[in-house]
């Protein structure tokens, strides 16, 4: 599939981008090999072929679960202008 200026044009219009004329020729040369590549990706016989999460079969290597931090919640809500019951409390913006 082959792109012209025109459909760039057009593809940045509806994309609300600015390309100049003088850069169109450009971008449909490159989006139309963009495109090629991906008609040589369908090509390819994937029959068989479990889809993926991520390329490699790895499992991720996990720490324990463990609090390392000391609570410094009254520390923190003492500097805050307006706190209850162990929250923050702030002006209402939706009406």
């Amino acid at each position: 599939m082959s792109i012209d200026a025109a459909e760039v044009g057009q593809i940045a219009h509806l994309a609300r981008l600015d390309i100049g004329p003088e850069d169109a020729e450009s971008h449909a040369h490159n989006l139309s090999g963009i495109l090629a590549f991906v008609e040589q990706l369908s090509a390819v016989d994937t029959e068989g072929v479990q889809p993926l999460a991520h390329p490699l079969e790895m499992t991720q290597r996990l720490r324990p679960d463990e609090v390392n931090e000391t609570n410094q919640r009254e520390a923190f809500q003492s500097l805050a202008p307006a706190t209850r019951d162990g929250h923050y409390l702030v002006p209402r913006v939706i009406e």
